[in-house]
């Protein structure tokens, strides 16, 4: 996974100085906002200067349609009473999921690279929010995220993928999903400031990820799972990410899977954000 390392350049050093703060000291909204953004600059402008950085986004997405609609299309439709085609409508809302929690790692390995380089212990002797430096990456990682949400629905369409829906439950749908990433990327940030190295936090979001992946309905209906798999999988917060945008793209009940996630993306994110942005506060 790629990672987006921050050097901070000292003629901006001045757009990080805040403003506006409030009776306290604190720094204030405007002032926070105009740190993000300028935060959210250095990530870009990092991008612009490693496009490889971008090379996840770009072929993950066109790779694992290909991949699943023509290995596995043919049975896994068959078995649904269809063909590739209907595989096809089911699978691109539930890599919509996959796609949102694997950028997500990004964000983990990119923040422990920054730690590393010592970039990170530049921006803590700034005058600006600690959470502003967190916000910022998880905003451009959002924006990644839109990029390859764009790509696999045109690869969708490409092969013949039928909306069967609206475009609004289609906007619906990538919304949620991005809800649902930016609140993992805050498990990753979390890992990122806890491991030792970028490797280590990779390994460990793989070894939870691919469980939670493949016993999932992202890549195939749970009813002929064993009990105990499906009884996981009606828990598991990508199935019913899965679901919700399955539901509002190719139509079905809807209510009870996007509720279910949005709870999960509240909860994730009120226990760990917290966490994360005192970690990086107090973080050697």
């Amino acid at each position: 996974m790629s990672t987006t390392t921050l050097k901070p350049a000292p003629a901006e050093t001045a757009s990080l100085r805040p403003r506006a703060t409030d009776g306290e000291g604190r720094i204030g909204l405007r002032g926070n906002l105009r740190h993000i953004g300028a935060l959210m600059r250095r990530n870009l402008l990092q991008i612009k200067k490693d496009p490889e950085s971008m090379f996840d986004v770009l072929l993950m997405p066109i790779i694992f349609t290909l991949l699943f609609v023509y290995v596995f299309g043919g049975s896994v439709g068959g078995s649904m009473g269809g063909g590739r085609q209907e595989y096809l409508n089911y699978l691109v809302p539930g890599l919509m999921a996959m796609m949102g929690v694997n950028i997500a790692m990004a964000v983990g390995t990119g923040v422990n690279d920054d730690f590393r380089k010592g970039v990170m212990d530049r921006f803590r002797t700034m005058p600006i929010a600690r959470s502003s430096v967190l916000i910022a990456k998880i905003v451009v990682e959002l924006g990644r995220l839109m990029v390859a949400t764009l790509i696999l629905l045109g690869m969708g369409f490409a092969l013949g993928m039928e909306l069967q829906t609206s475009v609004v439950g289609l906007i619906g749908a990538v919304a949620l999903s991005a809800v649902f990433s930016a609140a993992i990327m805050w498990i990753f940030i979390l890992l990122g400031l806890a491991m030792k190295t970028a490797q280590a936090v990779q390994g460990m979001g793989m070894l939870v990820l691919m469980p939670l992946q493949f016993g999932s309905s992202i890549f195939a209906p749970t009813q002929t799972m064993p009990g105990w798999l499906q009884t996981f999988t009606d828990y598991n917060p990508l199935s019913n990410l899965a679901d919700a945008a399955r539901g509002l793209m190719m139509g079905g009940p809807v209510a009870h899977s996007v509720w279910v996630t949005l709870g999960w993306a509240a909860v994730i994110t009120a226990l760990t954000a917290p966490l994360a942005v005192a970690k990086f506060r107090k973080k050697s």
